[in-house]
């Protein structure tokens, strides 16, 4: 069982960063696959970013290639998404999620934090 805790959120100004982080308890945390997905509102949560458990393997949605930097660090059971260049459409609930797959889709990833807000203002 792993239980994620995200932060960071907040309201950012269009073009500034905000680094969001997913804190892990639990057991095995460095085995976990980790992802950050986002709902914006009235939409469906969408992927964002995936990482594998060694940290060498990132994948992106196209939208956010090139402006978001998903990374982890074991030792911290932590797993971080640097968000940079921030458009008002990036405006959601982010959510970090575990899984033991790399995956775009949110039902192979069995453990969930409760979301943090990002508010970008143009």
């Amino acid at each position: 069982q792993v239980q994620l805790v995200e932060s960071g959120g907040g309201l950012v100004q269009a073009g500034g960063s905000l680094r969001l982080s997913c804190a892990a308890s639990g057991r095995a945390f460095s085995t976990y696959v980790m992802g950050w997905f986002r709902r914006a509102p009235g939409k469906e949560r969408e992927f964002v970013a995936a990482i594998n458990w060694r940290g060498d393997g990132t994948y992106y949605a196209d939208s956010v290639k090139g402006r978001f930097t998903i990374s982890r660090d074991n030792a911290k059971n932590t797993v971080y998404l640097q968000m940079n260049s921030l458009k008002p459409e990036d405006t959601a609930v982010y959510y970090c999620a575990g899984g033991t797959v790399i995956a775009r889709t949110e039902s192979r990833y069995a453990y969930w934090g409760q979301g943090t807000q990002v508010t970008v203002s143009s």
